[in-house]
């Protein structure tokens, strides 16, 4: 006979006054910390009590119920409710929902508390952000729903962002086959398509960071940080149609352009309405380029202008400023930090000045006939206009007939001979075998990009040291005079003025190449253009002035490049001469203290981790980063693993072999320097004995270097 099953019978629910609740002791949540009160009381406010409390009737000393009942589950509520009724939002007696259980049955009323704290099941996120999505569809704005449930806006907009991502991913997350920071990852692209492609190609693999996920996402866009996005303008850029990818989960630095092909369109047109403008002037040819060559202007003259006087307006204007400016900086100079909008202000009168001090320049109308623009981008994405030089075909006729090329007296220019180098995307096409695994020599055309910035770095260390640059300068004569070398003129020292025959895209814009260029720039408004003019010019100047102009003179001579020596003699450079310059290089970097590091030369796909083999790009990330960095990447292919080094990388002053300074113990040895012509040692006299010099001239050193 089949026996009955007994049905269950439930807990009875009623309305009991608010009055007549009291929290109980069998409450089994003890701990306060992080139980947010205020939220749930403002919730109740605006929706109502959702869930019954769960009470038990109090009774007296002869068990007969007082009409007084005990909260043991539902503590956080009824203290919520105990707010709203100090608060004069709810009234004493007002009605609770409540389920009665029985007194004397056999739940205690510890185990109803403990069983509603650790029984319920937390919502997926996945669940919250669609139901977020739901109420933006049934007319809440996003303020709306961030109101209703008392979070930031910008949380609600994060929330919207991960249920708008592709279907497939959301059913992949709700499953836990991804992370949520991986699905944060993919919201950077609105494509789904894209999403979805992404994550085949790493849904399998070892590795799925959500760095990795961003920068698949991107790869194919600019960031808004990118000089022609700074010179086009984020706003003209999306009134053109143009769109922009954000990330709302992590600092994106303005985000990514989608469109590089419309960005590019904006670049040209804005470039081409510049030298409109400029072409008024009257200008016999003008040259636009997004960016120029380093050295791009070295087989022209530029012409000597004159900087236009400043107006009374323009005076008073500085005068206010620089009033302003000192006010500022004596109100907060014992300030540990100063305050946002003060810092941002004098940062604005910084550049106010700096765009004031840079004068206009007057050119005689013969000269601007002759004379040509270069027009570009600079690396703050500012608009760079550099006038006034003239090609050698465009010179004025000489007063001698039948003189023909260049200037009188000048030393006809060698062409460069090198081999043909095939490029792609302005890129060298090296062949490479990715799977031997051994580290191959440098390509030669990537040793001299490389020692292109080193040199560039040491010209500007050696213009900044006088001290040593007079020393280098004379070596050179001393070595010239005693060792029988032959000069070009009589009792004439000069220095030949090196230039790059290779060079990487980043080289003009690198902070060693800006500083020479302005240095150079500020000696050239001070020079005579006659040359009794100079004369007088030059004796008249300070030994501290001379001293910094012959360094600044002297540092264009600096030759630090790698070239493939020539074994059969003739043009190029032996493999002794190379030694030589390489070694005395070092010298240099040692005397002046030059750091690739500190003068901010950083290890890029661009200058050097696209360019070598897959073993050196792990050569490099283990050296810069640990072992442990380079396992994180061995397994990607050569471009992504490019990509990742170098972000691995950034901070660790790591440096490529033709960059790094030789220790002195490590540069000459007996044996090696046996036999030499010329050890590039210095004679005791030229030493330079710092600590014997006389203390005026140790000041005169500092105030020429500064």
């Amino acid at each position: 006979m089949a026996t009955a099953v007994q049905k269950i019978v439930l807990s009875s629910s009623r309305d009991i006054p608010f009055n007549k609740l009291v929290l109980s002791q069998s409450n089994v949540r003890r701990v306060k910390a992080g139980v947010s009160i205020d939220d749930l009381a403002a919730s109740i406010a605006r929706r109502g009590l959702i869930q019954s409390l769960s009470v038990f009737p109090v009774v007296d000393a002869e068990g007969v119920e007082t009409g007084i009942y005990e909260v043991p589950a539902g503590g956080r509520r009824f203290r919520a409710l105990e707010m709203l009724v100090k608060q004069k939002r709810l009234a004493k007696v007002a009605p609770v929902p409540c389920v009665v259980r029985e007194r004397d049955g056999a739940i205690l009323p510890e185990e109803v508390s403990l069983a509603e704290n650790i029984e319920r099941a937390p919502l997926h996120p996945l669940d919250q952000f669609r139901a977020f999505h739901d109420m933006l569809i049934k007319g809440m704005t996003e303020e709306e729903i961030a109101a209703a449930f008392f979070v930031p806006v910008q949380v609600v907009k994060q929330r919207l962002r991960l249920a708008s991502a592709s279907p497939a991913l959301l059913e992949v997350y709700a499953e836990d086959g991804m992370t949520l920071e991986q699905l944060m990852a993919f919201t950077v692209s609105p494509d789904h398509a894209r999403q979805e492609q992404v994550w085949d190609a790493i849904k399998d693999a070892w590795s799925k960071e959500p760095y990795q996920i961003r920068r698949m996402l991107t790869e194919t866009t600019v960031r808004a940080s990118d000089k022609r996005a700074v010179f086009v303008g984020v706003e003209a850029y999306e009134a053109a149609g143009g769109v922009i990818m954000r990330d709302l989960f992590q600092s994106d630095d303005g985000g990514w352009l989608q469109d590089p092909a419309l960005l590019d369109r904006l670049v040209a047109e804005k470039l081409k309405a510049t030298a409109g403008e400029v072409a008024t002037e009257g200008w016999k040819w003008i040259e636009v380029a997004v960016s120029f060559p380093y050295d791009a202007t070295r087989s022209l003259r530029e012409l000597q202008g004159e900087a236009l006087d400043l107006t009374a307006e323009e005076q008073a204007t500085i005068d206010a400023l620089i009033g302003e400016q000192q006010k500022l900086e004596a109100e907060y100079q014992d300030a540990d930090e100063l305050p946002e909008e003060v810092d941002q202000r004098l940062g604005e009168i910084e550049t106010a000045l700096a765009a004031l001090e840079a004068r206009p320049v007057r050119y005689e109308a013969d000269d601007i006939a002759r004379a040509g623009v270069f027009i570009s981008i600079a690396h703050d994405g500012q608009v760079d206009i550099d006038r006034g030089y003239v090609r050698a075909e465009d010179e004025a006729p000489t007063a001698s007939e039948g003189e023909t090329g260049g200037e009188a007296g000048s030393d006809p220019v060698e062409p460069i001979v090198q081999r043909a180098v095939i490029t792609i995307g302005c890129q060298p096409a090296e062949p490479e075998d990715d799977e031997d695994d051994a580290i191959k020599p440098l390509p030669d055309r990537l040793v001299t990009e490389l020692t292109a910035h080193r040199t560039l770095a040491l010209r500007n260390a050696l213009a900044n040291n006088p001290h040593v640059a007079m020393t280098a300068l004379l070596h050179k004569l001393v070595s010239d005079a005693f060792q029988h070398r032959m000069y070009k003129g009589a009792i004439e020292a000069s220095v030949s003025h090196v230039f790059f025959p290779v060079q990487d895209d980043a080289l003009k814009d690198s902070p060693a190449a800006r500083a020479v260029q302005e240095r150079h720039e500020a000696w050239a408004g001070d020079i005579p253009a006659e040359d009794d003019a100079l004369w007088d010019w030059l004796a008249a100047l300070d030994d501290a002035s001379r001293m910094a102009l012959l360094a600044h003179c002297v540092s264009y001579g600096v030759n630090a490049l790698y070239e493939k020596p020539n074994p059969y003699g003739g043009n190029g450079v032996s493999q002794h001469g190379l030694d030589m310059r390489l070694g005395q290089a070092d010298r240099l970097a040692r005397a002046t203290g030059l750091d690739m590091v500190d003068v901010g030369w950083r290890p890029t796909v661009g200058n050097y981790l696209g360019r070598v083999t897959k073993p050196r790009i792990l050569q490099a990330v283990r050296e810069g980063a640990g072992e442990q960095a380079a396992q994180l990447i061995d397994h990607l292919k050569k471009g992504d693993m490019a990509k990742e080094a170098e972000r691995l990388l950034a901070g660790t002053g790591w440096l490529p072999e033709p960059l790094r300074l030789v220790a002195e113990s490590e540069a000459t040895t007996p044996d090696t320097d046996a036999g030499r012509e010329d050890d590039g040692a210095l004679p005791d006299f030229l030493a330079g004995d710092d600590e014997e010099a006389p203390a005026e001239d140790e000041e005169q050193h500092l105030v020429a270097a500064e």
